[in-house]
């Protein structure tokens, strides 16, 4: 069994960032082409896996060197609990990086602290990089208050855990706001 992978998760450009779009941001699609670009290789020498449920992200990760997870998942906790279900049996640990993150550096070789580890966003409240044992049954909680519902998580199951605060990863693009470096 090797020790870790990274997964991706990615929904089709066309359908991300509607708050970005709404701000009247030009160009989404490239942008977050790039973000995910930046994170997927970021990833290495780790392998990295991109969980999709599109065939045009599916080539993208592709042409980038990475595996794919292709499902039809409904929402980002189901192709994350696709992913582990996958990918269990091959790694002991998975590190969740989003696609959007702004200075995604040193993924590949970051070594996670605790057997949960929650890299918070730079709210303290979302969770933008999370790395969970995949033999443990965890079940991801991707949305609002991530940060803390991953931490009960992780309490539940009994598994020894750290919230990291500050972090270059702690920046995410969501908002208009977050555009700025």
């Amino acid at each position: 069994m090797e020790p870790l992978a990274i997964v991706v998760p990615l929904r089709e450009f066309s359908q991300s960032k509607t708050r970005l779009r709404r701000a009247g941001v030009t160009g989404v699609e490239r942008l977050c082409a790039q973000w995910a670009q930046g994170v997927i290789v970021a990833g290495r020498p780790r392998p990295v896996y991109v969980a999709c449920e599109s065939v045009s992200i599916a080539q993208f990760a592709q042409s980038l060197g990475a595996d794919v997870l292709l499902s039809d998942a409904h929402g980002l906790n189901e192709a994350l609990q696709h992913a582990q279900s996958i990918l269990s049996p091959r790694y002991e640990t998975l590190v969740v990086a989003h696609g959007d993150l702004r200075h995604p550096g040193g993924l590949g070789n970051w070594e996670p602290p605790a057997a949960v580890t929650v890299v918070a966003d730079h709210h303290g409240t979302g969770t933008n990089v999370l790395a969970v044992p995949t033999a443990s049954g965890f079940h991801f909680a991707f949305g609002l208050d991530s940060a803390r519902r991953h931490v009960h998580e992780a309490n539940r199951l009994g598994l020894e855990n750290r919230t990291i605060f500050t972090s270059a990863w702690a920046y995410d693009v969501d908002e208009l706001d977050d555009l700025v470096p």
